[in-house]
C-alpha cells in the first residue's frame, strides 16, 4: 500500500499532531493544526494528490538568514497543502529511515543536533585528533534534480504512486514569484517540508562511505564534520568528500570549510568544544549580538519618530527576544534555548549575551551610552519582563 494512502487517516494526523506538540511547537502552529485536524480539512487535498490532480505552484520568497543580514531564498506551497506535505514528510522520515547510516542526525526520528554533538564529543574526548569541518554550498537550491530522481528512484522503488507524486512537484519548473508566474532551476526547494527527506536521501552513500572508514563522522544535512588521528587522514577524508560532492553536481562552501589541529576548540551546529567542554561558538554568540544591536537602533528610531515612552521601545526589544530565545520561531525550528541548553557545559557565553541584551535596554530606557545609563537597576528590566539565560540555563528541565 501507498504511503500516500495514509495521509487520510484521522489517527495519523492524531498522532502527527502529538508528535508536533511533543516538540513544544509554537501555541498558534498547535492551535491550527487542531483546528485543521477537526475540520478535516485536510481531505480536500489528500483526494487530490490519490487522484493525481494537479498540485498548486510553490511561491518563491527572498528572507532575511537568522541572526544575519545575508539572505536566502525558500519556497513554500499554500497553507492546506503545506501541512499535508509535513505530515508526508513525517510518514516518510520514519518508514525510509533505515536508509540512513548512524552518522546522520538531520531530520530523524529520536535524533538531533545535541547527539550528534554529544556523540562527537564522546567519541573523541580530549584525544589528540585533526578535525575537518565543511558546509555544503547552497545545498537545497542547487541540488541537481536529475541527479535525485534515480537516488529517489530506488528508494521508493516498492511505492509508485508516492514516486509519481514527489518527482511531479520536483520536475515542475515554475514556480509563483510576485504575482508572476516564472521557470528556474530551485533544486529541492529549501523551506519546503519535504526537502529535509530528500537532503538526507541525496547524500546517504557518503554517509555509508564514512562509516566504513570507521572515523568519528557526523553529518546534519549541509553541514559535515570528521576525525581523523594524523592530518594525512584528516586530508584524504576530506579530499574524498568534495570528489563525492562534485560528482553529485555540488561543492564545499570555502568560506565555511576548516581544519582543526589538536587540541584546537572545534565547531559544529554553533557549538564550540574546548578541552571536552561544550559552549556556544563565538561565532553564533557574534550573530545574535549583532541582531539584538540592529533591532535596538531601529526601536530607538520607532520611539523618537513616533514621540513615545522609551519604555515602549524596551518591551518591544523584550518581546522580540524572549521569543527568539525562549519560544519556538516557527513550528519547524528550535527556540534558541532549546537548541544550545541541553549541550553546553558552560555558561560563559550566556553571560555575554546577558550583558549585551541589558546594555542594550540601558540604551533604550536612557537614550544615553554614559555611566547614565547604570541607574536603570537589573530589578528595573525584570519588570519590563526581561529574561536572564544564565537564570533560564540552570532552571532548565532536559
Amino acid at each position: 500500500m501507498s504511503l500516500l494512502n495514509q495521509i487520510s487517516d484521522p489517527v495519523v494526523w492524531e498522532k502527527f499532531y502529538e508528535y508536533k506538540c511533543s516538540l513544544a511547537c509554537p501555541k498558534d502552529f498547535a492551535k491550527e493544526l487542531r483546528r485543521f485536524i477537526d475540520e478535516k480539512a485536510y481531505e480536500p487535498v489528500c483526494e487530490g494528490i490519490l487522484r493525481e490532480a494537479s498540485f498548486p505552484l510553490p511561491k518563491k520568497a527572498v528572507i532575511g538568514k537568522q541572526y544575519s543580514q545575508k539572505k536566502r531564498i525558500v519556497y513554500t506551497y499554500p497553507p492546506a497543502e503545506n501541512i499535508v506535505l509535513k505530515l508526508l514528510t513525517y510518514l516518510l522520515l520514519r518508514r525510509y529511515d533505515g536508509l540512513f547510516s548512524p552518522g546522520l542526525y538531520s531530520f530523524r526520528p529520536g535524533r538531533s543536533a545535541k547527539d550528534a554533538v554529544r556523540m562527537l564529543r564522546r567519541k573523541t574526548g580530549k584525544g589528540r585528533w585533526y578535525v575537518y569541518k565543511a558546509d555544503i554550498s547552497n545545498y537545497f537550491n542547487s541540488l541537481p534534480i536529475e541527479g535525485f530522481l534515480p537516488v529517489l528512484q530506488e528508494a521508493l522503488a516498492e511505492d509508485e504512486h508516492l514516486l509519481r507524486f514527489l518527482a511531479g512537484l520536483l520536475t515542475e519548473p515554475r514556480v509563483r514569484e510576485r504575482g508572476k508566474i516564472i521557470e528556474e532551476k530551485k533544486g529541492i526547494m529549501a523551506g519546503t517540508p519535504l526537502a529535509s527527506f530528500y537532503a538526507n536521501l541525496y547524500l546517504k552513500d557518503l554517509d555509508a562511505a564514512m562509516e566504513a572508514r570507521g572515523l568519528p563522522y557526523a553529518r546534519y544535512s549541509d553541514d559535515i564534520i570528521l576525525f581523523a588521528p594524523g592530518r594525512q587522514e584528516a586530508e584524504e577524508a576530506a579530499a574524498f568528500i568534495r570528489r563525492f560532492l562534485a560528482e553529485k553536481g555540488l561543492s564545499i562552501n570555502p568560506e565555511k570549510e576548516n581544519f582543526f589541529a589538536p587540541g584546537e576548540p572545534w565547531i559544529f551546529l554553533g557549538f564550540i568544544c574546548r578541552d571536552g567542554v561544550m559552549d556556544i561558538a563565538p561565532v553564533s554568540v557574534q550573530k545574535l549580538k549583532a541582531k539584538m544591536r540592529r533591532k535596538t537602533r531601529a526601536l530607538k528610531r520607532w520611539q523618537e519618530r513616533n514621540g513615545l515612552e522609551k519604555e515602549k521601545a524596551a518591551k518591544a526589544f523584550i518581546r522580540v527576544f524572549n521569543r527568539k530565545l525562549f519560544e519556538s520561531p516557527g513550528d519547524h525550528e528550535l527556540s534558541w534555548s532549546r537548541w544550545f541548553f541541553p549541550v553546553i557545559g558552560t555558561d560563559q557565553s550566556l553571560k555575554q549575551i546577558d550583558r549585551y541584551a541589558q546594555e542594550c535596554l540601558r540604551y533604550l530606557l536612557s537614550g544615553k551610552r554614559s555611566k547614565g545609563r547604570y541607574r536603570i537597576r537589573y530589578e528595573d528590566l525584570k519588570k519590563l519582563g526581561y529574561r536572564s539565560l544564565v537564570h533560564a540555563y540552570y532552571q532548565r528541565e532536559d
